[in-house]
């Protein structure tokens, strides 16, 4: 196809659609004139993306596209639907995208957090490298416990911070070190924590304090930590994409999960609040932590397989991100 003819014949309607599209109010004909209009441009941008796409083009056909759909829709009020849609579809999506990713990452916290445990309860010396014996005997008689102090206001506070560090690892996530950093400094914290519990002979403790709330919050953070280390594969790999569109497509799917990870955390931080410091027995507490942890499980590999099974991503639709260049590959 000659583009540059093709051009020259379409140019003068694809301007009337931008008059018409600028224009705050339309009369009947002009309304039914800038539908006719922009069904035409809709058409003529498939036509040069599949037979010559010539990327000014494209994105000169999208900018006027989305103005006259912006335009013809009017403004846009939040539907229940679009929450559902956001909670069973484009979440779970997202989220079982990276769930390998997210598994891996657990196994390798585990690991360094199990070592670094047992270094600290078994080599001489460590342990009052860390604190003095003194300061050993209260903290796990008592300051480990008394953190977690029941209430709501602690609960928000949990949720917060933790949330503030799966935002992170996420904004960070390019630089592939960061959300590494993040996960390891975490892991070798509670893996010392651990040892120095069980160095006392108070490990039943430590497991019966962190359980409940631990299993999904750390899960949470293994995600988010997840979710930053895969951008920045996106910019290493981009998997036959130009760059640019591997990191903006996987960015906006992260995006998503990030938003996700929000409310798996006010759920944790719940637990924490309300759960983990309570009179209820340790058994019961940590069946609350264990149902929490395999219905998001449950959530990210049920409706996160059909959504990813009907081609969704977690991205945005092609409409709502603004149309793209087909590439090879």
């Amino acid at each position: 196809m000659d583009i540059d003819a093709f051009l020259a014949v379409r140019r003068p309607t694809w301007e009337r659609l931008d008059q018409l599209a600028r224009r705050s109010r339309l009369t009947g004909a002009q309304a039914d004139e800038l539908i006719r209009l922009y069904q035409s441009a809709a058409t003529d941008l498939s036509t040069v993306r599949s037979a010559a796409p010539d990327p000014d083009t494209v994105t000169r056909l999208s900018q006027s596209l989305a103005r006259a759909r912006a335009t013809i829709a009017g403004r846009h009020e939040p539907a229940w639907r679009d929450v559902t849609g956001f909670l069973a579809v484009s979440l779970p999506a997202a989220l079982y995208r990276i769930r390998w990713w997210s598994i891996t990452v657990t196994l390798v916290f585990l690991a360094l957090a199990t070592l670094s445990g047992w270094w600290v309860a078994t080599q001489p010396g460590v342990l009052d490298a860390m604190m003095t014996p003194e300061q050993q005997q209260e903290y796990v008689e008592t300051a480990f416990a008394e953190y977690y102090d029941p209430g709501a206001g602690f609960a928000g506070v949990v949720w917060t911070n933790n949330a503030w560090i799966a935002a992170v690892c996420i904004g960070i996530g390019i630089t592939g070190i960061g959300p590494a950093y993040i996960l390891l400094t975490n892991a070798v914290s509670v893996g010392s924590m651990g040892g120095l519990m069980a160095a006392h002979g108070s490990l039943d403790t430590f497991f019966t304090l962190i359980a409940p709330h631990g299993l999904l919050e750390l899960t949470s953070i293994f995600v988010a930590g997840a979710a930053g280390l895969r951008l920045f594969w996106a910019w290493i790999s981009p998997g036959g994409r130009p760059r640019s569109r591997a990191l903006a497509e996987e960015g906006r799917a992260l995006i998503t999960v990030a938003i996700g990870l929000v409310l798996t955390l006010f759920i944790s931080g719940l637990i924490e609040g309300f759960v983990t410091g309570s009179s209820l027995l340790w058994w019961v507490k940590i069946a609350i932590g264990a149902l929490a942890l395999a219905a998001f499980w449950a959530y990210t590999l049920v409706l996160g397989g059909r959504a990813a099974r009907a081609g969704h991503t977690g991205d945005l639709s092609e409409d709502e991100a603004g149309y793209t260049v087909a590439v090879a590959g």
